[in-house]
């Protein structure tokens, strides 16, 4: 099983378009069974073509790219979490090619207000592979000591959602620093949470940002802030990243996580 997360920074890149047909490239060519996108947004204004999803919904136009090289397996699942830049309505996404059994959007903020850019939800998608439905949790989260809105407070929403009795994971742009300590992700750890990075037989660096970006101003070192989380142990073959400049073009301001699963050594 092949999984990927990012960030896409949707229709805020120059020459999106492009980066558009890359991501939809390397899916194709790298055989994802799961994708799970953040900052996956479409302008309020554009027109409705499938409930809730609009024509220039990013998600949907990686699926017409995808398309036209052929592949037509993979379906979408978005949803809004709030507005962004005054007219585009921004949400999550996961991308798959396998059967989906349910889909639930839960919010992880105490605000639902869709006008407040604070607002945080999660995109729970169940997928059937193998004769077994596992969970896959697109999730993009605010900062530990934000004031109106931690995330110490939606972190305990999430696990309140992922308490689902089968294989679940997190993937997303969690706006935790691994190396920081006493934090978003050491909570998670404490939780039971497996981070597939530590899990995986082979690995790179796994830094996910360099240098400033949108909601980290300032910053001036590497980041692994975008991570694939299990709530059991599984063998990981490799956790990479990918859309870095070496690992495939950069096509945001975050890279993804690539990770290969190997169900045929699987952990006890």
């Amino acid at each position: 099983m092949r999984l990927l997360t990012l960030n896409c920074h949707s229709w805020q890149e120059e020459d999106q378009l492009t980066k558009i047909a890359s991501l939809a490239k390397t899916i194709v060519e790298k055989e994802y069974d799961v994708i799970a996108l953040q900052e996956v947004s479409q302008k309020e204004s554009s027109n409705l073509v499938d409930g809730q999803i609009r024509e220039d919904n990013y998600g949907q136009v990686v699926l017409n790219e995808m398309e036209l090289l052929g592949e037509t397996r993979y379906q979408l699942e978005w949803v809004s979490a709030h507005q962004a830049f005054d007219e585009y309505e921004e949400g999550l996404a996961i991308i798959t090619k396998h059967p989906i059994k349910h889909v639930e959007k839960y919010y992880l903020t105490k605000s639902t207000d869709y006008y407040f850019w604070k607002t945080r939800v999660a995109l729970v998608v169940d997928v059937e592979m193998d004769a077994s439905v596992q969970t896959f949790i697109s999730c993009h989260l605010g900062w530990w000591n934000d004031e109106e809105e931690p995330s110490h407070y939606q972190l305990d929403q999430l696990m309140s959602v992922a308490s689902r009795g089968n294989r679940v994971f997190l993937l997303g742009d969690f706006n935790s620093e691994a190396e920081k300590r006493e934090e978003g992700y050491d909570y998670l750890i404490s939780k039971g949470w497996k981070d597939t990075y530590n899990l995986a037989t082979e690995r790179d660096s796994g830094v996910t940002v360099r240098g400033e970006i949108a909601g980290w101003k300032g910053n001036g070192k590497d980041k692994r802030i975008d991570f694939i989380f299990v709530n059991e142990p599984i063998h990981v073959k490799s956790s990479n990243v990918i859309f870095n400049g070496k690992n495939s073009k950069v096509i945001s301001d975050h890279y993804g996580v690539d990770v290969i699963i190997d169900e045929l050594n699987r952990r006890g």
